[in-house]
């Protein structure tokens, strides 16, 4: 249910502080840009990200002067949402988005696509590998092997302290913790197979990966995976961008929006 709200008029699009309460019972902190359409687009952040990043909150800006309506919110433990940071647990992530997803569908707006970002490109295809509700779903700069460069995040030996100290503290550049792997958590990523989820996805769903020819974080290999697995599926790489577009936020929005409008017209 949504607990409280705050609104903002701009010259085309009412932004809306949405709060709503996943299974947990933990609140999380969105924010609708409003435009009037009945369809609506999720936007689901990156790994140790919010709602307020660049590239999440430019391709709201987008949509919405294209008069498509969209919800970015905060995964719990992240931003301004309730709950503690959890390393790896893709599928907790994938039922936080799950209770926006039906908190919306209740009332008059309908969400037709799920967007996100590095990890939220994970969490959405996982999302469309067990519902199926969602017609359209686009992957940008997502993970294909999940496991892939654990060393270079948590060293070497990893798997043998972790299982020795029970957890493996990361640290920032200041030595101050960043945030905490425990071996349950690597566990649920290191069980997270895309390959096997993937192949859930069903024909119906149009999706898309958008992904940088640079990308210094994931390698454009990985996307290069996704077209053998998903049926109805398209693959945009665009050229030079790196993993957070900084200099190709108007491509990215462009090829966005383009794909969204066209599965609306065509009635996905």
């Amino acid at each position: 249910m949504a607990l409280s709200d705050s609104t903002e008029t701009t010259s085309v699009t009412k932004q809306k502080k949405i709060i709503i309460r996943n299974t947990h019972g933990e609140k999380l902190v969105g924010i609708l840009h409003e435009t009037g359409s009945k369809e609506l687009v999720i936007l689901c952040h990156g790994f140790r990200s919010t709602k307020e990043t660049t590239t999440i909150s430019n391709l709201a800006v987008a949509l919405a002067e294209e008069g498509i309506s969209s919800f970015r919110f905060d995964f719990s433990g992240n931003g301004e949402s309730e709950g503690t940071f959890q390393y790896g647990h893709y599928h907790r992530e994938v039922e936080d988005l799950r209770s926006v997803v039906q908190f919306f569908n209740g009332g008059n707006l309908k969400a037709s696509t799920i967007l996100g970002h590095s990890k939220g490109g994970n969490v959405v295809l996982l999302y469309a590998s067990k519902y199926h509700e969602i017609n359209t779903v686009i992957n940008i700069s997502g993970r294909y092997k999940l496991d892939r460069g654990m060393e270079e995040r948590l060293g070497q030996d990893f798997l043998e302290r972790i299982k020795k100290d029970g957890y493996i503290d990361i640290k920032n550049k200041t030595e101050e913790v960043y945030f905490r792997v425990t071996e349950e958590s690597l566990m649920n990523l290191l069980n997270t197979n895309m390959h096997e989820a993937c192949l859930n996805i069903s024909k119906e769903t149009s999706v898309m990966t958008v992904h940088g020819s640079e990308d210094e974080i994931t390698p454009i290999d990985d996307a290069i995976e996704f077209p053998k697995i998903i049926p109805n599926h398209k693959l945009s790489v665009i050229e030079g961008a790196d993993h957070f577009y900084t200099s190709h936020q108007a491509e990215l929005a462009a090829i966005v929006v383009s794909f969204i409008k066209d599965c609306l017209q065509k009635g996905d």
